[in-house]
């Protein structure tokens, strides 16, 4: 448990995810994985290490009271849910985060809560999309809706529009091509560790 309930001073929930996958034709598929949270525990961890400043309506002191301005992140912290404050729509993060561990955990027969380690179990469901019309019409559709909302013109700023899963498909493209950048703190991490295990280094790109 890392989350705050909306107007909570202790955690209650997880930063449970949903997921989703639809496919289409010829457009790369709809691909929409995120977390109930206004941010993943592990990026707060790693902005600590970085010794980086907080963004505004990502985490609580240990208090409750949402930090809403940049600052160093405190050694004690909680995660807001997706949206921060309920002015902000923090109830929406809370209520999908509550229905995940309905599904996700009560549904099957699983924990909730401080459960024990382990104790833990996932709600999957795949819909036949023939039981409710025709497959190849339904991937047209798709082509046609995910278009539809890529080629929305862009707000000043903004080169272009996404849908949830294009950005993805497309840096898995350019990673196949050109590898996986990382972190320097990351490749840090790696030396250490492989040296204190006496395991191969990490490998690294020609000239890097």
């Amino acid at each position: 448990e890392s989350m705050l309930p909306t107007f909570g001073a202790e955690p209650r929930l997880a930063p449970n995810p949903h997921a989703w996958a639809v496919p289409a034709d010829k457009e790369p598929p709809f691909v929409l994985d995120i977390s109930s949270s206004s941010v993943a525990a592990n990026k707060i961890q790693l902005l600590r290490r970085m010794k980086s400043m907080t963004i505004p309506g990502l985490i609580a002191d240990d208090k409750g009271n949402p930090i809403m301005d940049e600052r160093e992140i405190p050694d004690y912290t909680w995660i807001l849910p997706n949206g921060a404050t309920r002015e902000l729509g923090s109830h929406k993060g809370y209520g999908m985060s509550a229905v995940a561990q309905v599904f996700g955990g009560i549904l099957s027969d699983g924990a909730f809560g401080a459960y024990e380690r382990g104790h833990m179990s996932h709600f999957v469901a795949a819909y036949s999309i023939e039981a409710f019309t025709d497959v190849a019409r339904f991937k047209k559709s798709m082509d046609e809706f995910l278009k539809y909302l890529r080629e929305t013109p862009p707000a000043p700023g903004h080169d272009r529009v996404f849908y949830a899963g294009l950005p993805e498909h497309e840096e898995s493209i350019d990673r196949h091509e050109r590898g996986i950048p990382l972190h320097r703190e990351v490749i840090d991490w790696f030396d250490q560790t492989t040296a204190e295990f006496n395991m191969a280094p990490l490998e690294r790109a020609e000239g890097q």
